[in-house]
């Protein structure tokens, strides 16, 4: 995949705002040879891997399990692996979940001492391993506008901290508008979603910043 200049970012970001993600989606894979999209089931989750599936059905999904997943996640992820035909390509944590809780006593705050290698056990490796293993050109996700700060700050088209193009085709859409596709495409959604390294909804996860 070309590696763009900021300038090239900045005039394609403008171009493609208000394009569908079809069509951005089909754009990029004219180019890339390896794409990847990944996902954690979260809400909204559906939208991308239906879009980028539709475009391209044997698109690779990296999926970065935690382990600490609510049932109803599971269940989701699971509904949609059957529904979609995903190609998923499951990472977890070396570590298990009674390992960390022997050491870690339990999930630990965002103010422990113990968060930063906790996050580093059950996202930031795994995710590493994936991308290592999988060695994308282009990464597809679901990142939108007014999620978190640094979200803000990106836009359709970015580039990962390791200079891995990053592309968004929903990054300008509301909730309600991801409604409207999730029901036009009869696409469930899941909002009892957790994820033990964040806490709160606002804060980053850590795989983008």
């Amino acid at each position: 995949m070309k590696k763009f200049s900021d300038t090239e970012i900045e005039k394609l970001n403008s171009q493609l705002r208000g394009v569908a993600p079809s069509e951005i989606i089909q754009w990029v894979l004219a180019s890339s040879n390896n794409p990847v999209v990944t996902t954690n089931f979260r809400p909204y989750e559906a939208a991308i891997l239906h879009a980028c599936t539709q475009v391209d059905s044997s698109m690779k999904i990296i999926w970065c399990d935690t382990g600490y997943n609510t049932l109803p996640t599971y269940k989701h992820a699971q509904f949609l692996m059957d529904h979609l035909d995903l190609k998923v390509k499951l990472y977890t944590p070396k570590e298990t979940a009674a390992y960390r809780d022997a050491f870690f006593k339990g999930i630990p705050g965002v103010d422990s001492p113990d968060h930063d290698e906790f996050t580093r056990q059950v996202k930031l490796e795994p995710f590493q391993r994936a991308m290592t293993e999988q060695n994308p050109d282009v990464w597809f996700t679901n990142l939108r506008k007014g999620q978190t700060n640094f979200r803000d700050s990106i836009d359709i088209l970015s580039y990962s901290k390791d200079g891995l193009l990053k592309v968004s085709p929903f990054y300008h859409w509301s909730d309600e508008k991801l409604d409207g596709y999730l029901r036009e495409h009869k696409l469930p959604n899941e909002f009892k979603y957790f994820d033990p390294t964040k806490v709160l909804d606002n804060r980053e996860c850590g795989l983008h910043a």
